[in-house]
């Protein structure tokens, strides 16, 4: 394929409107997205009109702290669909458990705290203490067979991922949509 005038108009044309070099590739046919790239750099193109990316979204804000919900199941008065309204019971999720109380360190049956050099199968590894200072130690109390930390370090090392809510906003909807009249008129 070679370079025509007219194509490298094009090129330069849609290269100002903010086209993507896999889009300009589209357009012009018979061409790479990475030889759109090569021919851009060679004409010494810079700056576009409009950038190929959605604009970044400000950080979001701290989300504000609600009250804890009561763990009993709660009465919602709902509305059927034939008008007639009607009680619900919605179950409520139980409240987290406490988190449980700090764990001291076991002592060797020769009076010493477990280190890296004592620990064994069977023993918990969880550490306690900066590793800088010479009382860092590890917890030691036994574990479950094939498991790291002993019942209370499991507790908090390994902790149920919360489910994430997340409805599109305005702004992801729009671009959602300008995408996908983008993907009908290329195809």
């Amino acid at each position: 394929m070679a370079w025509t005038d007219e194509r490298v108009e094009t090129l330069k044309k849609l290269w100002a409107d903010g086209l993507s070099a896999s889009q300009i590739a589209k357009q012009l046919g018979g061409v790479t997205r990475n030889a759109v790239i090569g021919k851009v750099h060679r004409l010494g193109l810079s700056g576009r009109a409009a950038p190929s990316r959605p604009a970044r979204r400000p950080a979001p804000r701290p989300a504000a702290v609600r009250a804890p919900r009561p763990a009993a199941a709660a009465q919602v008065n709902k509305t059927a669909r034939n008008g007639t309204d009607r009680k619900e019971l919605i179950a409520q999720p139980a409240p987290a458990a406490p988190p449980p109380a700090p764990v001291d360190a076991k002592r060797l049956a020769n009076g010493e705290y477990a280190t890296v050099l004592t620990l064994r199968e069977g023993m918990c590894k969880w550490p306690i203490g900066d590793p800088a200072d010479s009382q860092f130690r590890f917890c030691g109390h036994p574990t479950k067979p094939g498991a790291a930390y002993c019942e209370a370090h499991a507790q908090q090392a390994y902790q149920p991922q919360a489910k994430r809510k997340r409805k599109p906003s305005d702004d992801a909807r729009a671009v959602l949509d300008s995408l996908q009249t983008l993907r009908r008129a290329n195809f």
